[in-house]
């Protein structure tokens, strides 16, 4: 089983905190530092100093570390158009060594639109679609040759697809819990299938889904990545568990019933449940930045116990 850190920095974080966290996850072992990618807090938080951009962000770490993947969980299509999207991103991939995935899909949170003036499409799995068709067709478009590509939302005409990735194939993730569409998509694009802070009873059934769309397609259901996100708050006892709960806002018993909360032993025991039903990763929402202890404690005393 393979833990990445997953951060939100819009509730409120500068490029000093993330690097922090991004340092410590790669220092203590984790597979990969992940970012969701979003201009706006949620909730009440206020999100001091301000957003940071997802992509301008892992560019900087991808010069400030040397080891650990760097993605979005996820990029969405509404942010930038496919060509300059394909651009961001092989670059990050050169500037790290080969470590960037990208994390794709249709965005939904309207306000955060309204507030920086980009445009929300109230259809958006079409822009979906395209865009996860242009990327990968850019990627895999050999060097000298054009790619050109004709669709509903874009259009582009003898593209030099430049530049290229340092990995061959980069891995692209793409998620949710449609039961049709989505599993279909992935099925044709994706690296990854992930189940964002799912109920535990809808994991094994959506996988299951994305199998069956592989399977339908020709394609070895076992070449994909199957990966779940949880939120994250554990402790070495009760207290520490509860106060880590607390400083997040979340209710530690509901923590426990969906995503990864309590003691090692409870969380040792969950991700062993999330592997029965089909897991092969984790991203580990982590929503205090300031508390690196947390990441150290799941070092220390949970991916020890690992499969």
């Amino acid at each position: 089983m393979h833990l990445r850190i997953f951060t939100e920095p819009q509730q409120g974080a500068t490029y000093d905190d993330i690097l922090a966290v991004a340092q410590a996850s790669e220092r203590l072992g984790f597979d990969a530092f992940f970012r969701s990618d979003h201009y706006l807090a949620m909730g009440d938080e206020p999100g001091l100093p301000g957003p940071t951009d997802a992509w301008t962000t892992l560019a900087g770490l991808a010069r400030e570390t040397s080891r650990i993947k760097l993605g979005t969980l996820v990029s969405s299509v509404t942010y930038r158009y496919p060509g300059i999207l394909a651009i961001q991103v092989a670059q990050v991939d050169q500037m790290s060594g080969g470590r960037a995935e990208l994390g794709l899909g249709t965005g939904w949170f309207a306000r955060e639109h309204e507030a920086y003036g980009i445009p929300f499409p109230e259809k958006r799995f079409g822009l979906l679609e395209e865009q996860l068709e242009i990327v990968t067709g850019l990627f895999g478009t050999a060097v000298g040759e054009t790619y050109s590509f004709e669709g509903e939302h874009y259009r582009l005409v003898d593209s030099p697809a430049l530049p290229k990735p340092v990995q061959a194939a980069l891995p692209i993730i793409v998620g949710g819990s449609g039961k049709a569409r989505t599993p279909a998509m992935a099925a044709r694009f994706a690296t990854e299938f992930n189940i964002p802070f799912p109920e535990i009873a809808d994991i094994r059934p959506q996988f299951e889904r994305v199998r069956a769309a592989c399977e339908a397609i020709g394609r070895d259901a076992d070449s994909m990545v199957y990966s779940v996100a949880v939120t994250t708050a554990v402790g070495a006892d009760e207290a520490e568990f509860r106060r880590r709960a607390a400083a997040i806002g979340r209710d530690p018993e509901e923590l426990r019933k969906s995503g990864l909360g309590g003691t090692a032993s409870e969380a040792i025991d969950r991700i062993g449940e999330l592997a029965d039903l089909g897991a092969e990763r984790l991203y580990l929402q982590v929503l205090d930045l300031s508390d690196l202890d947390h990441l150290e404690f799941i070092a220390s005393e949970i991916a020890p116990h690992l499969s």
